[in-house]
């Protein structure tokens, strides 16, 4: 199955640590390295990665280590990365296939979650892996994305200013074409092209599923705590692959 990575934004609050996010090492090995070999473990057979801010070193590492791995690793350029993370999605929409996964440069998981969300074909034009752990210490209640569904397991409602709400975006979408109308159609409606608008379109026509993963291992790496505790991880002996 296609890959699609989003990895066009700045990542400000990494900039200490390295001046692309997606290539901030942890245990000696880029960022996003750890996100395409831990989702090829689960399933996924190519990639195509979406670049934006400073796109030339990471589009040169990922020739390199698409090269050395023999992975088919392709990368498109998002012009407008400034724009909400949607935009990186219609910036891919030509060269998507009809299914696809889609993943954030900036969010580690345990392979067996990304496999597990891939065995789920319910038919769903969407399906996003969420954690009900909502208490998991991990998690950045902060910036983390909330989501309400109900007990057929269809998205009700998402967003990061949800004050009740049953689980957490963890970053991973089984979905296909419907979710690049779906952002087009909100951004017509006077949306700014976030992801969660355009999963809010098939929410709102009960096209838009949960799948829970709680219990897996998963890490938002989005500031110098969360690339601390994720060195701690991968480096002090957590092998996900």
């Amino acid at each position: 199955m296609q890959c699609l990575i989003i990895a066009a934004g700045e990542g400000s609050r990494l900039r200490s640590r390295a001046a692309s996010k997606p290539l901030a090492e942890i245990a000696g090995r880029p960022l996003i390295a750890h996100i395409i070999c831990r989702a090829r473990a689960a399933g996924a057979s190519h990639f195509l990665v979406v670049t934006g801010y400073r796109p030339e070193p990471i589009e040169t590492f990922l020739a390199g280590l698409a090269q050395d791995e023999g992975i088919g690793i392709e990368t498109v350029r998002n012009g407008e990365w400034q724009r909400p993370n949607g935009v990186s999605v219609l910036a891919a929409a030509p060269r998507l296939e009809a299914q696809f996964l889609l993943l954030m440069s900036d969010h580690l998981f345990d392979p067996a979650m990304l496999a597990s969300l891939i065995a789920d074909d319910s038919g769903a034009a969407l399906t996003l892996a969420v954690d009900y752990g909502i208490d998991n210490p991990l998690i950045d209640l902060d910036d983390a994305t909330k989501v309400v569904a109900d007990q057929e397991k269809r998205i009700v409602r998402l967003g990061k200013t949800l004050a009740d709400y049953d689980a957490i975006d963890t970053g991973l979408f089984r979905t296909g074409s419907a979710l690049v109308d779906a952002i087009r159609v909100s951004i017509a409606r006077g949306g700014q092209g976030s992801l969660s608008e355009g999963v809010q379109v098939l929410a709102d026509r009960g096209a838009a599923r949960v799948h829970d993963v709680s219990g897996f291992w998963w890490l938002d790496v989005d500031d110098p705590r969360a690339l601390a505790l994720a060195e701690e991880a991968l480096g002090g002996g957590k092998k996900l692959i």
